[in-house]
């Protein structure tokens, strides 16, 4: 099913906002100052990915691209259980 024109600039725009969040959360990973706050930022990071990929799936009429949204989901949990498994095994708590 085809988006209309206006619809369409909408959610590029709204992807385009999520990209912006992003780079803003990327500034966090940078200047930290505490592992809770980059291991926040980078699972913002990854929601912001996934959320990008689901307006660009609907913008541009491409369903296969919630498939890889849905795959990066996944993979961003698993990354942020990881890192918590691995900073409370050496001795800090999340």
């Amino acid at each position: 099913m085809a988006v209309s024109g206006f619809l369409q600039t909408v959610l590029l725009g709204a992807a385009v906002l999520f990209v912006g969040f992003a780079i803003v959360l990327a500034y966090r990973i940078v200047a930290g100052p505490t592992m809770q706050d980059r291991v926040i930022a980078v699972n913002g990071i990854g929601t912001n990915a996934v959320v990008v990929l689901a307006l660009l799936a609907a913008a541009l009429d491409q369903p296969g691209f919630l498939d890889v949204a849905l795959v990066y989901g996944l993979l961003n949990f698993l990354m942020s259980i990881a890192i918590s498994k691995f900073t409370v095994e050496r001795g800090g708590v999340i």
